[in-house]
């Protein structure tokens, strides 16, 4: 039993008394019923205690040199109780400049694929391992992969995400990202599009949108299309006979 149950069931047990005993009226004072009389403060949704932990994830300090190197902190963006969360490994500099995960051409290319899903943006969530840029020491431009030891140093930042939303579906985006959630370097060609299990959630790996930015074959496409198939199909979603021939050779 609650403490709000407990306080309801003493204090209906002290009326009832008070009734028995044929007192008619209660003293309460002007103050005090003054306050019982406002509403009940709401509970705490998953959007303010995923800003609350956002706000702690800011002031991390964990990694000096990413700390030295940032702009700022890239927490993630989306609906805080979505169904599907995506998962890269790190923010690159278009992402460290605008503080919010896949802004850059692979970022377009994946609010692409979600929006062919028949989704929006603002209906999953996105994240990165990683939140904050990995330092490209001696290089002025492009970004380097993050490290595993830097990824086991800030997966808890996404565990502590992935508790609060609860998705029924992740999809792991890229060699790196799926090697850094299951802490092994992996073949992302022998792992896409195979079923895994992530803190007892169905994960999806599959390739990184920047990899199709460089391979842009029908062949490639349609791989990481059929990975979306397979979530889509997971999460219980209509699936048009348009989607499912998505990137499919014309028969001739």
């Amino acid at each position: 039993m609650g403490a709000y149950e407990v306080m309801l069931e003493a204090t209906i047990g002290y009326l009832e008394g008070e009734r028995e005993s044929g007192r008619r009226h209660v003293n309460v004072k002007r103050e005090k019923l003054a306050t019982l009389l406002q509403p009940l403060p709401s509970a705490p949704g998953e959007g303010d205690a995923l800003e609350s932990l956002r706000q702690r994830a800011l002031a991390c300090a964990k990694c000096d040199h990413l700390v030295a190197s940032r702009k700022q902190v890239v927490f993630g963006v989306g609906n805080p109780a979505a169904d599907l969360m995506f998962v890269g490994e790190a923010p690159g500099a278009d992402e460290d400049e605008l503080g919010e995960p896949f802004v850059g051409q692979a970022g377009k290319l994946l609010t692409k694929i979600i929006d062919t899903m028949g989704l929006s943006r603002g209906e999953v969530y996105i994240a990165n391992i990683l939140k904050c840029r990995p330092d490209t020491p001696g290089r002025s431009t492009g970004n380097r992969q993050p490290t595993l030891d830097e990824m086991k140093t800030c997966v808890p930042w996404l565990h502590e995400q992935i508790d609060l939303i609860q998705p029924r579906v992740l999809v792991a985006l890229g060699k790196t990202a799926v090697g850094g959630l299951l802490e092994k370097e992996v073949a992302i060609t022998r792992f896409r599009g195979q079923w895994q299990e992530y803190r007892g959630i169905p994960l999806m790996p599959t390739f990184h949108p920047a990899y199709l930015l460089r391979n842009q074959s029908l062949a490639e496409k349609r791989k990481i299309w059929e990975d979306m198939l397979a979530v889509m199909d997971r999460l219980g979603m209509e699936i048009s006979e348009k989607q499912r021939g998505f990137f499919l050779k014309a028969r001739g």
